[in-house]
């Protein structure tokens, strides 16, 4: 008999541990979208999951380690949209379809808690270097996206991997910017319009 439900029992426990992990999540997500990760203590989080200390620790190490396990699945979300917004438009034009996944990830960065997370409080809370390692994902999406326009016939042959991280590098700023803006709504639509004349001036290139 015990040999027959000890792995309903292992997976049963495997699934409340997942489910307390993406609780705490959850909560450590809208606290450091609100309160910064400077604002956030660990015993707020653990009140709004509804969980002890000690099962927090067991999950995360300690507070930058449930930041990151945040700032992670902020970065996921966003390679999501990007890849969505890529994806509605690959099929009509490669080039532009690079362009409406740089459009996606602007129109993220204004999400108040996007910008927070993401923008403002990673860097200090997690430094450049682990930044950098999650961002990777976004920078090979434009690498994909540069290169299939490029084989494409939509821009001429270049080096993709000089121009993929100009892009992004360009991209990140710009989000920075409407992040800290007073008006970010039109610091985005300003960004665009520059955005455009960089995509059209690339495509326009011998």
């Amino acid at each position: 008999m015990a040999t027959s439900t000890s792995p309903r029992t292992r997976r049963t426990q495997r699934q409340r541990s997942d489910a307390t992990t993406a609780d705490l999540l959850a909560a450590a997500r809208d606290l450091f979208a609100a309160e910064g990760y400077g604002g956030t203590s660990l015993d707020a989080v653990c009140t709004r999951a509804g969980v002890s200390k000690g099962a927090l620790y067991h999950h995360f190490r300690n507070k930058e380690d449930l930041f990151l396990g945040v700032y992670v699945a902020e970065e996921g979300k966003i390679a999501e949209q990007v890849a969505a917004a890529y994806l509605a438009k690959a099929d009509e034009d490669l080039w532009d379809a690079v362009y409406e996944g740089c459009k996606a990830y602007l129109r993220m960065s204004l999400d108040p808690g996007v910008q927070r997370i993401t923008l403002l409080d990673a860097p200090g809370a997690l430094g450049v270097e682990a930044v950098d390692e999650v961002t990777e994902q976004c920078v090979k999406q434009m690498y994909v996206g540069v290169k299939r326009a490029i084989a494409g016939g939509r821009i001429a042959p270049r080096p993709v991997e000089p121009l993929a991280r100009l892009l992004f590098g360009g991209l990140s700023e710009s989000a920075k910017t409407i992040g800290r803006a007073e008006d970010p709504e039109r610091a985005q639509r300003e960004a665009l319009e520059e955005l455009r004349r960089v995509f059209d001036a690339v495509a326009g290139a011998a």
